[in-house]
């Protein structure tokens, strides 16, 4: 029996190599993750791959390479004007010659030196590999910026569906399937997809289909955590996953007991141990990438009840973890 809360690898074991690599998601098993998260865009020819956005000039080695200067674009996406190169004008072939880099080399300069050692994964890659571990690890994977490929002809829950299916995990036990936009996850479930539904929560602002859809009209994530939203949600969806935010605030253990009394299972993210991510009462010195007093803020947010957390260090959080009372 999986201990609780579940500890998810969030991109793999992103804090020790670099996010979304074979890599990173080789050493998520061996550190003993319950589970693992990729990110899902789209490419121009219609395969799943996994980045954490579909602008890859950040996490790839893209910008470098002379041969795809003229894909360099400038677009909307989700209200965000963003310049850079785009997932989905590339091919699958084309984007698998570009090469993994660290997307935060100020706070983990240890992962710079694996730069380079590995390229761009295919869903299909990711489910492979868990299909070939030796004990049972769920994947919570994310649909990114549904609405946006939506309106660019790259419909992601027909997408995502579709590669599930073909793969054998259209009714895995071990998938869970999360956004920050609600429409995605009704769609990818009445495509036949059984995973269990997380509507990822921001501490501020609002889903971008509410916005595509209602305009300024549309609901502000903060009215999805109301007593008569958590409700709502338990008639659409599984689960909530919220910023670690939300949870530190002075009401965050209410916003945990009040979706439990919905129906509604409740994540947390992100877990990092490096003073960058963490409170400056919780900071040991001054240096952003060493770690600070990640012990306190893990143990906090794990003793308020919720059933998982995404860490960027799943070791740390099952050390944390194994050691509640």
């Amino acid at each position: 029996m999986t201990s609780t809360p579940l500890v998810i690898a969030h991109r793999g074991a992103s804090g020790y190599r670099p996010e979304h690599t074979l890599a990173a998601f080789e050493l998520a098993l061996e550190q003993g993750a319950d589970a693992v998260e990729p990110d899902i865009v789209a490419t121009k020819d219609r395969i799943l791959v996994i980045r954490h956005e579909n602008e890859i000039s950040g996490t790839t080695d893209v910008a470098s390479r002379p041969e795809f200067a003229d894909r360099r674009a400038t677009k909307v996406v989700d209200g965000q004007t963003l310049s850079g190169w785009f997932t989905e004008d590339f091919t699958w072939a084309e984007l698998s010659t570009l090469r993994a880099t660290e997307r935060l080399p100020e706070v983990r300069s240890e992962n710079v030196r694996y730069a380079g050692e590995q390229g761009i994964l295919r869903l299909t890659d990711l489910l492979d590999l868990l299909d070939g571990a030796d004990r049972r690890i769920g994947m919570v994977a994310e649909i990114k910026h549904a609405t946006y490929f939506e309106s660019i002809g790259l419909p992601l829950d027909e997408l995502f569906a579709g590669e599930l299916m073909a793969a054998g995990w259209a009714n895995d036990r071990r998938l869970t399937i999360e956004s920050f936009e609600l429409t995605v996850l009704v769609e990818i479930r009445e495509r036949g997809i059984r995973g269990d539904l997380v509507f990822l929560v921001e501490s501020a602002g609002a889903p971008a289909d509410q916005i595509a859809s209602r305009g300024s009209a549309a609901l502000l994530y903060s009215d999805y955590l109301s007593d008569e939203g958590l409700e709502e949600l338990a008639g659409l969806v599984d689960g909530i996953s919220v910023d670690k935010h939300i949870l530190l605030a002075a009401s965050g253990a209410r916003v945990v007991s009040r979706a439990h009394h919905a129906g509604l299972s409740v994540f947390c993210w992100t877990l990092r141990a490096e003073n960058s991510f963490l409170a400056e009462s919780l900071r040991h010195g001054s240096v952003a990438g060493d770690f600070g007093d990640w012990r306190s803020e893990f143990a906090t947010l794990m003793r308020m009840g919720v059933d998982g957390v995404f860490a960027d260090q799943p070791d740390l959080a099952i050390e944390i973890r194994d050691g509640l009372d």
